[in-house]
């Protein structure tokens, strides 16, 4: 049973700052990409940035500049540091980790609960 943990949200002004972690569990024989992912009410769920095993990263337009992704490997870890914030960062923020079970297995994605982003005007 593959299992993400996030933590790190809350309640933000305009401006602030926000670190977010997600730590994965289970047995499995590696982590792809890994990423993080935002729906607000309303709204679809949007990739907010991306990691890949090799470090590789991606960001959406609209945090780009602001918000800056990392992982540790050896502990299963995906961090977003987000700077300056905005009120329309305000959303549900998920950490996603794409597994292989076994070493050549197709890889699935796995999701976290989901932790909340409020940033006050």
């Amino acid at each position: 049973q593959v299992q993400l943990v996030e933590s790190g949200g809350g309640l933000v002004q305009a401006g602030g700052s926000l670190s977010l972690s997600c730590v994965t569990s289970g047995r499995f024989a590696s982590i792809d990409a890994m990423g993080w992912y935002r729906q607000a009410p309303g709204k679809q769920r949007e990739l907010v940035a991306g990691i890949t095993s090799g470090g590789n990263t991606n960001y959406s337009d609209s945090v780009k500049g602001r918000c800056t992704i990392s992982r540790d490997n050896a502990k299963r870890m995906v961090n977003l540091q987000m700077n300056s914030l905005k009120p329309e960062d305000t959303a549900v923020y998920y950490c996603n980790a794409r597994v292989r079970i076994r070493s050549f297995s197709v890889p699935q994605d796995y999701w976290g609960q989901g932790t909340q982003v409020t940033v006050s005007s």
